[in-house]
């Protein structure tokens, strides 16, 4: 994935991955005839291609969460769309906010073309469109306000210019919300629209209008008993060479779909009866109202009710149509459809040859224990391949890879957090990345260097999900000792706990990096740990053994007393190639190995020094008394110290480089500075040396100089401060660096040259911008003291590249020893869902 480079004064900057989860929300996913997929990711718009299984960028631009998106044109007019050079995007928010968003094919560009006059007063849930031409289109929204907006767009004839917005009109619905819409063209009458409404008072609604006029109500359908969700018409479909019906496929949460046809009648009056004998047939069994538009009428009639869903079916969708067709028309209308229900199935519904009858062919889903089903299913543009998202924010795609017989497969998709980033980790040598979430999961990801099918470049992708919580997890922090690689992770509770990555995950990491061999002899460690399984509650992850698969004890005959509890034991599997969803949640757990005990709060903050021996801890506090850090012993795990110093919740801590000091930040503006002395190998002592009001607002974010006791704090007050540790352990400031135009949340130094003591500083706010900082220490003749530190703005990230919301944490990734080129690689995570990936080059 590139996002194109930002920046000057030498340092370049390229978006290297974005890992992101989908907005639990139906209507939230769009699968345009541009073959991207967009959907929500908190207050952005993602978009990813499901060629490479990456997400390319992220739109800024939103300031509530994005509920539904809409492409024009969309899969159903791919056929018509394969010359297009831009392609348009409809995003709408929470508080009822819609964007218009242009991508420019040659270019590879995106443009915020403009809001839409915001007519609605709350979230927006659906918006479907149709286009007319390269360059109108007329797009229908719907609110929880119970009101539906229809407005035509005319795109500019040339990149770059203006839209021309018409509102066309409003229909206030009544107190019942309406939350699925479709427009169609109706066939046999030139420049006329339907547009079908259903939402909860269980009726889908039809109303008709021109093109520019007035939309005026047409009829009901009454079947359903239940919330209507979701609502597609087909295109007209061809008969006897010109079309005169449509079809339009409705879905419920009484678990059924519907099929209606729309069948136009040759006038007003022609004779009633003998259009009836004529018509009537088995397929259209039960007639239904007349809908009148202009000089024409349609008759409905129910075609045919699916039954087979076991719970809401959240959405349905017609096949897109294919470009062949036998009547020399420039389309064939594939009668396939496609539903998705919560279920966790998606199923493909097609009519018997013989009898007309409508079966479901074909079913796919996602057997995790932890899924809640799917919330949306679509078509990609030339009908080959089907999407699913669900209420884990996880994407799910099948493709149909079999020549004689249908054959789906699952494939790689994109993955990431479905709730806010709290704070990421690299490696030991910086293989990978992990990242928690208060969406209660913790993830691995990991370049993946061995993909021949996608070129050279490495790409990024999850490959273990060690943790599956009860709680909100708050912070991380790895272990980088010798041994197995381990970490310790913080939650909404009081205790931080410990995991061991089992072989199948070391196995699965030498498959990822197959080309560093000097990685193989971690395996060699004894691992006797194979994986994990979940236990019945969801909190502790007990070890699967290498062995145990030999012994399967006798069950206890009590057992089918607690079938509620029981839960299938996790298969531990090594990946050859990057898991997917259902893999990643059932067989990547890793075991736990300890708790830790002491805190009175939940956790907020974890650190580990860099000989992989003491981890400090701290806790949500609002006395001094709660708001002691903690020093934990790795191995024995025995609590070695209390660090008294703050009266509210230290916020973040850090080991300098030779973990001489630990430095603390805190909520209550203040910073500590703890001199920390390992002198025997059950024993650490320490002392607080320095204690200083540091802010004017809380202190989020600290980070020291690789190559030196200097130390950057940054803060709500919107400033960050370098700070230096004298010989006699007394701090100074050196500098502050010019005001930023938002509370700074984040910040990671790292060293470039040793010799000169010269660094970057990254820092990320509240808005979501990150910027990179060059910074130079001037030290004393003894080599040691630094009298001043030069610092420069050296890149501010493009907006595309960056957090729409706040940034969390900056890491900045471990260089290996070999690794001596200019490239460097920072991650960050913020409250958008998102952890990114840069890659940072330094001239």
């Amino acid at each position: 994935m590139t996002s194109g480079y930002g920046g000057g004064s030498g340092v370049g900057v390229k978006g290297v991955f974005i890992g992101a989860g989908c907005n639990r929300i139906v209507n939230n996913v769009s699968w345009g005839a541009c073959d991207f997929v967009a959907f929500g990711a908190q207050n952005a718009v993602a978009i990813f291609n499901p060629k490479t299984a990456q997400i390319s960028t992220t739109l800024p631009g939103h300031k509530a969460a994005v509920n539904c998106t809409q492409w024009l044109p969309s899969n159903k007019f791919a056929f018509k769309a394969k010359h297009l050079d831009r392609h348009y995007l409809l995003s709408g928010d929470a508080a009822g906010a819609i964007i218009l968003w242009e991508y420019s094919v040659l270019e590879g560009k995106w443009r915020n073309v403009q809001q839409v006059p915001q007519l609605h007063k709350k979230g927006v849930t659906c918006i479907t469109g149709i286009m007319f031409s390269q360059t109108e289109a007329v797009f229908a929204s719907t609110s929880s306000d119970s009101t539906v907006h229809l407005w035509e767009v005319v795109f500019p004839s040339a990149s770059g210019g203006d839209c021309n917005l018409l509102h066309l009109d409003s229909l206030c619905v009544g107190v019942k919300p309406m939350v699925a819409l479709s427009l169609s063209e109706l066939p046999g009458s030139a420049g006329y629209l339907v547009l079908a409404m259903g939402g909860l008072d269980n009726k889908i609604h039809l109303y008709c209008g021109e093109r520019r006029g007035k939309f005026v109500r047409g009829c009901e359908l009454k079947g359903h008993t239940d919330w209507i969700r979701s609502l597609d018409f087909s295109l007209p479909v061809c008969t006897t060479g010109e079309a005169n019906n449509v079809l339009l496929v409705s879905s419920s949460q009484d678990r059924g779909i519907r099929i209606w046809k729309m069948d136009l009648r040759d006038s007003l009056d022609s004779n009633q009866s003998a259009y009836r004998k004529e018509k009537i047939s088995l397929a259209s069994y039960i007639e239904g109202p007349v809908l009148v538009a202009g000089t024409n009428s349609y008759q409905i009639s129910l075609e045919s009710l699916l039954i087979g869903h076991e719970d809401w079916v959240y959405s349905v969708e017609w096949q897109p149509p294919s470009t062949a067709s036998p009547e020399g028309i420039s389309y064939c209308q594939p009668q396939s459809i496609l539903s998705a229900s919560m279920d966790k199935t998606m199923m493909i519904w097609k009519p018997e040859k013989t009898s007309g009858i409508w079966m479901n062919v074909v079913t796919v889903g996602e057997l995790s224990h932890c899924a809640l089903g799917f919330y949306g299913g679509h078509w990609s543009p030339n009908g080959d391949s089907i999407l699913a998202h669900g209420y884990g924010g996880s994407f799910h795609l099948w493709k149909n890879v079999g020549t004689d017989f249908e054959n789906w497969q699952p494939q790689k998709v994109p993955s990431g957090h479905f709730a806010a980033i709290t704070d990421i980790a690299w490696g030991r040598s910086g293989q990978y990345l992990l990242s928690v979430s208060h969406d209660q999961t913790t993830r691995i990801f990991a370049p993946w260097q061995n993909e021949v099918s996608l070129g050279d470049e490495e790409s990024w992708h999850e490959i273990s999900r060690p943790q599956v919580h009860g709680h909100d997890i708050n912070c991380v922090a790895i272990i980088q000792g010798k041994g197995n690689h381990r970490f310790v992770s913080g939650a909404d509770e009081k205790v931080a706990r410990v995991f061991e990555a089992p072989l199948s995950f070391l196995k699965t990491l030498c498959h990822a990096i197959s080309q560093k061999s000097s990685f193989t002899e971690d395996i060699q460690v004894g691992v006797q740990i194979l994986g994990a399984n979940m236990s019945a509650l969801g909190l502790s992850q007990k070890p699967i053994y290498v062995h145990a698969e030999q012994q399967t004890p006798d069950r206890n005959l009590n057992d089918n007393l607690d079938t509620f509890e029981a839960i299938p034991d996790a298969v531990p599997v090594v990946f050859t190639e990057p898991p997917i969803e259902d893999q990643l949640a059932w067989h990547t757990l890793w075991p736990e190995s300890h708790k830790l005990y002491g805190h009175g709060n939940e956790l907020f903050a974890l650190c580990s020094d860099h000989d992989g021996t003491l981890v400090a801890s701290s806790c949500k506090a609002q006395s001094a008394a709660v708001a002691e850090i903690w020093l934990w012993q790795v191995g024995s795990w025995k609590a070695v110290g209390r660090l008294q110093s703050h009266s509210l919740t230290v916020t973040q801590m850090e080991f300098s480089h030779d973990d001489k000091f630990l430095l603390a930040v805190s909520r209550d503006r203040q910073f500590s500075v703890f001199s920390i002395d390992k002198t025997g190998t059950d024993e650490t002592s320490y002392q607080l040396v320095s204690k200083q009001e540091a802010h004017k607002r809380i202190i989020w974010a600290c980070s020291w100089n690789p190559y030196g006791y200097e130390f950057a704090t940054g803060s709500r007050d919107k400033t960050v401060k370098i700070w230096t540790v004298g010989k006699d352990s007394s701090v100074k400031q050196l500098t502050t660096l010019p005001q930023f135009n938002s509370s700074v949340t984040a910040l990671s130094w790292v060293g470039l040259d040793c010799k000169s003591n010269d660094g970057l500083l990254a820092v990320g706010m509240e808005n979501g911008v990150i910027e990179l900082w060059s910074l130079s220490v001037k030290r004393s003749e003894d080599g040691v003291a630094a009298d001043a530190v030069a610092a420069a703005l050296v890149v501010r990230l493009d907006p595309l590249m960056c957090h729409v919301s706040t940034v969390n944490r900056l890491a900045w990734r471990n260089r290996r020893n070999e690794d001596s080129s200019s490239s460097l690689q920072l991650a960050s995570c913020g409250v958008d869902q998102c952890v990114r990936v840069f890659e940072v080059n330094v001239n």
